[in-house]
């Protein structure tokens, strides 16, 4: 499992100019995506051949009655409590405030180990004598660090580099496959996770996890390897709809960013809801392989029409993602429980898949002689060729004459001429169009 590392401290300090600054030394674009309280909350970042997950958090401001602070607090209790590492950002020009000591009394009760930042010392030179005042905070030795140039991002993460669990961890965990069961409160997710451990009496640890409440599961069974992780803990915390709506979004956030298949569960006496709508959206935006798995279907009063509607209710409520395969559960009966494999591991393959420039090709010629390419004012689209450049999701480039004239119908079309012809079932897939002659291609 990637070490995850927690950036906290008092708002205003510099804490997402740091996060920026890590995240922009690997060249991932973090996008921002409906519903989740600020962009780019998770990224990846790389450092001495280790690659992890960094988060940021909302200012931490211990004593206080606004429901924005309160919430962005206990936001950042669940990054101090998932993480393996915290860097604590201090800001040189305020000096050590009675907030940056409660700050770091809390994290101090974690047990956790912290690295102490002291940011804004932008200027080069001897080192600000004031950094002393910060060993006060009782957290070791402070690193002088501007965010603003990247001064000290480097000693930062060699400090944070000696906390991180052994490096065979991370090639264990690139064996099994990820499963992450993702959702609204209350949707049975981890019914159906310890319905699976309960029944199948296998190999099984667990493993500190990436959100309170939530456990990330080794488990191995005749279909293969895996890790479950159980976003638990997606309740309502209080009775203001929007903050429970934050924390459920910022959750399955995480989960799908460290996933290789998101098991988007829905309820089945509640169809598919403005919050399923959201968390399906933030998986495919991901570009991650998913199945809808519709729980609770016990509870459903049926007859021969039951299902078919059903299905064909959430085909137009998730109409972005019509590649998803959907299967009808309950975590209370175990009624097909077991097929989530067998159909976890046929989308991460279908994910996973590459496709040679020849067949494409073929499939291309066949299609544009089935369906003409459209024009505009005496101009038409002519598409030359397009070969696959990544996977997770399988990514084409299509090189044509004129972008301008591919239409999104044609793309579509295109698109769906690939999964007749190659599957790719239960993956999205991304078209880049390039024009020839185009630098970048």
């Amino acid at each position: 499992m990637k070490p995850l590392v927690a950036i906290v401290g008092r708002p205003n300090v510099g804490k997402s100019l740091l996060f920026n600054k890590l995240a922009g030394q690997r060249l991932s674009i973090v996008e921002d995506t409906p519903g989740v309280t600020r962009d780019r909350l998770y990224a990846g970042c790389e450092w001495a051949g280790r690659s992890f997950d960094i988060v940021d958090t909302g200012g931490i401001e211990p004593s206080t009655d606004s429901e924005i602070l309160t919430f962005m607090r206990e936001q950042a209790l669940i990054a101090i409590d998932s993480a393996n590492v915290i860097i604590f950002v201090c800001d040189i020009k305020s000096g050590v405030t009675a907030s940056d000591q409660e700050v770091a009394d809390m994290l101090q009760r974690s047990g956790k180990p912290v690295v102490l930042a002291v940011n804004k010392m932008d200027s080069t030179g001897p080192v600000d004598p004031e950094i002393y005042e910060f060993y006060a905070l009782g957290l070791g030795d402070p690193i002088a660090l501007s965010a603003l140039h990247g001064h000290g991002t480097g000693d930062i993460l060699d400090e944070c580099l000696k906390h991180f669990p052994p490096a065979e961890d991370d090639e264990d965990d690139a064996e099994a496959v990820k499963l992450a069961f993702i959702g609204k409160p209350n949707v049975g997710k981890s019914s159906i996770v310890n319905k699976i451990l309960g029944e199948e009496r296998v190999i099984v640890s667990d493993v500190a996890g990436t959100t309170r409440d939530a456990v990330d599961t080794p488990f191995e069974n005749k279909y293969g390897k895996y890790v479950l992780i159980d976003t638990a803990g997606m309740r309502r915390k209080s009775r203001v709809e929007d903050r429970v709506e934050k924390f459920s979004v910022m959750r399955a956030q995480l989960a799908i960013e460290r996933c290789d298949v998101c098991l988007i569960m829905l309820d089945a006496r509640d169809g598919v809801t403005e919050q399923d709508t959201k968390v399906a959206g933030m998986a495919h935006e991901a570009g991650r392989a998913s199945v809808i798995l519709v729980n609770k279907w016990d509870l459903v009063e049926k007859d021969g029409k039951t299902m078919d509607k059903l299905q064909a209710d959430i085909r137009r409520d998730l109409s972005f993602m019509p590649y998803a395969p959907i299967l009808f559960v309950s975590a209370l009966t175990g009624q097909r429980v077991e097929k989530i494999f067998a159909l976890a591991n046929s989308v991460n393959e279908q994910a996973n898949r590459r496709i040679t420039t020849g067949l494409l090709n073929n499939v291309l010629s066949d299609a544009q002689a089935r369906v003409q390419p459209p024009s505009d004012k005496g101009r038409r689209l002519k598409i030359f060729y397009m070969t696959e450049v990544s996977v997770r999701p399988p990514t084409f480039v299509v090189f044509c004459n004129s972008a301008e004239l591919f239409h999104f119908s044609y793309q579509r079309y295109l698109e769906n001429q690939l999964r007749a012809a190659f599957g790719l079932e239960g993956t999205p897939i991304r078209l880049i169009i390039r024009e020839r002659g185009d630098r970048e291609a």
